[in-house]
């Protein structure tokens, strides 16, 4: 009976939105749920004064493509300043958390999920912020400023820089059951 039921709403999510990948490749449900985010958030170790060892997350605008289907590398891009609280953080602990969900896409209004609805799918990625090298800046940039185009006309004196997400580790919650676990190879083998 909840093979039943878990086929049928597996069926519904694939009729609703024939893009959606099923809950059983949850490699490709990683992806796809990072390529349709404009936004995420990020948790740090807080280094500022009064917080300093506690979890901190901010929003951030991200990207790991131009939009459309096929087009996204997997790898969350950011454009970054020193000036942020958060990259302070990063500047003494690079470690962080990325948690991406599909509350911010149509998907999950339109089927009446709740943010919190395992059907709502959301990824968090655990790793590490650096800066991108010389090499792949123009990636970056792409990726980012296709989707984010106000980014270009942000203040030049704070010092802009594009950074990544070096992701280690990949959790994966889109359905009943608890928390699938994906690891980076399996997570950049696939299409979204």
């Amino acid at each position: 009976m909840a093979r039943l039921m878990f086929l049928c709403a597996a069926a519904l999510l694939l009729a609703t939105c024939g893009a959606i990948p099923p809950s059983e490749e949850a490699a490709r449900m990683a992806r796809f749920v990072l390529h349709n985010c404009d936004w995420g958030a990020l948790a740090t170790l807080s280094a500022q004064e009064g917080l300093r060892g506690r979890p901190f997350a901010n929003i951030f605008s991200l990207s790991d493509g131009p939009p459309g289907p096929l087009s996204g590398s997997g790898v969350p891009y950011f454009y970054l300043t020193d000036m942020e609280i958060s990259v302070q953080d990063l500047e003494i602990n690079s470690n962080a958390s990325l948690t991406v969900s599909l509350a911010q896409t149509p998907y999950c209004k339109k089927h009446r999920y709740d943010p919190q609805n395992p059907l709502c799918a959301h990824i968090i990625f655990c790793g590490s912020i650096v800066k991108v090298n010389d090499s792949e800046t123009g990636i970056a940039k792409k990726a980012l400023f296709s989707r984010h185009p106000e980014m270009e006309s942000w203040p030049k004196d704070h010092n802009w820089f594009f950074a990544k997400f070096n992701i280690t580790n990949i959790w994966v919650l889109d359905y009943f059951g608890g928390l699938k676990i994906v690891t980076p190879e399996e997570y950049y083998s696939v299409k979204p």
